[in-house]
């Protein structure tokens, strides 16, 4: 590691030692770092095979069965964005990015995640205070009481799904075009970037909104952005502070440092 990227480290382990409240804001930066590919940029999903129509959520309102019918077809895949993307997930695994984070949740140090993944690997590396604001795509959710069950634990007799607690329409918790994310969602990202003074940004292009607005939050507040990310991103520029490098080693050699500066055992 060179000296800039080692300052950088060093600069950014002072800020979070200091801070009050620290909040991660996660993109598809630390996912494709497991393995999964990203939807947008070269070699992405949407790249490749087009993006999904706009309009999916009203499409499903719609005609719900289709949307089911459609869901099975996929499952059944062998080829194509969604084939691509399960077998990426089922093969996927946590790195060390993702488990330095749990760790500094564990050591106190990091308050809650907001991710924009659908991965579930975040809770696999043990992190707990988390949001994952575009849903999760091992869960199935309720679109009038909020119910989420994990896809395994819920069996399909019929379509169009519908859940055993309130009777209304069952989809993929993952949030769709045109699809109002959660309120109680919301209502937390909103909650946990009020109280942050120091925002850990890893893997996140920043383009995508409402995610793209915490940081600006924060910013507008008189709070601090670190940012984890070896590609230049939206979020760069207002970053006191960038480290340069795979989140899988940045976050790591960040979380030690912070561990010796706190006297963490």
């Amino acid at each position: 590691m060179d000296e800039a990227l080692e300052q950088a480290i060093e600069q950014a382990a002072q800020l979070l030692a200091r801070a009050r409240y620290v909040v991660a804001l996660v993109g598809a930066g630390l996912s494709a770092e497991s393995g999964i590919p990203t939807f947008r940029g070269p070699g992405g999903l949407w790249t490749r095979f087009g993006e999904p129509a706009m309009d999916g959520y009203q499409r499903f309102l719609a005609d719900p069965e289709a949307y089911w019918r459609e869901q099975r077809e996929r499952e059944q895949a062998t080829e194509g964005s969604g084939a691509e993307m399960r077998e990426a997930i089922e093969a996927a695994r946590p790195n060390a990015g993702h488990y330095a984070l749990a760790e500094m949740e564990r050591d106190g140090l990091l308050r809650y995640t907001i991710t924009q993944n659908i991965d579930n690997l975040h809770a696999e590396a043990g992190s707990e205070r988390l949001v994952e604001i575009h849903g999760n795509r091992r869960k199935l959710r309720c679109i009038g009481c909020g119910l989420r069950v994990d896809r395994t634990e819920f069996t399909i007799s019929a379509i169009p799904a519908r859940c055993p607690e309130c009777g209304d329409l069952i989809k993929g918790d993952g949030v769709m075009f045109g699809e109002p994310i959660p309120a109680r969602w919301l209502q937390i990202c909103h909650q946990q970037t009020e109280l942050c003074d120091l925002m850990l940004m890893v893997g996140t292009s920043g383009t995508v909104y409402p995610a793209a607005a915490f940081p600006e939050m924060v910013k507008r507040g008189g709070g601090i952005l670190v940012e984890a990310n070896p590609q230049e991103s939206q979020l760069s520029q207002s970053s006191d502070v960038t480290l340069r490098m795979s989140a899988a080693t940045s976050l790591p050699l960040l979380a030690a440092r912070v561990r010796e500066l706190r006297g963490t055992p």
